[in-house]
């Protein structure tokens, strides 16, 4: 249990839509927006990731994204070959 509360948090958003077009992130209608989650890691956050683009693999025009939030919340601190 130590070694849990010893790991640094690394929070990841989960989230996605349908497109407006191919090649682009600008989305058809933001009230549509699916928040998936926020994870404490990537491994979990990639975990929800690949879950939701699998089963969105019909629609090509939607797309699901992990957003890194702790290098949001601590631009200054960026911590080379961690996600």
């Amino acid at each position: 249990m130590a070694e849990e509360n010893d790991k640094k948090q690394l929070l990841h958003l989960v989230f996605g839509g349908e497109l407006k077009s191919l090649g682009s992130t600008e989305f058809r209608d933001l009230d549509a927006l699916d928040i998936v989650g926020i994870y404490p890691d990537y491994r979990s956050a990639e975990a929800a990731w690949k879950a939701k683009a699998q089963a969105s693999v019909d629609n090509a025009l939607t797309r699901y994204f992990v957003v890194h939030l702790h290098r949001l919340l601590d631009p200054d601190h960026n911590t080379p070959g961690r996600s």
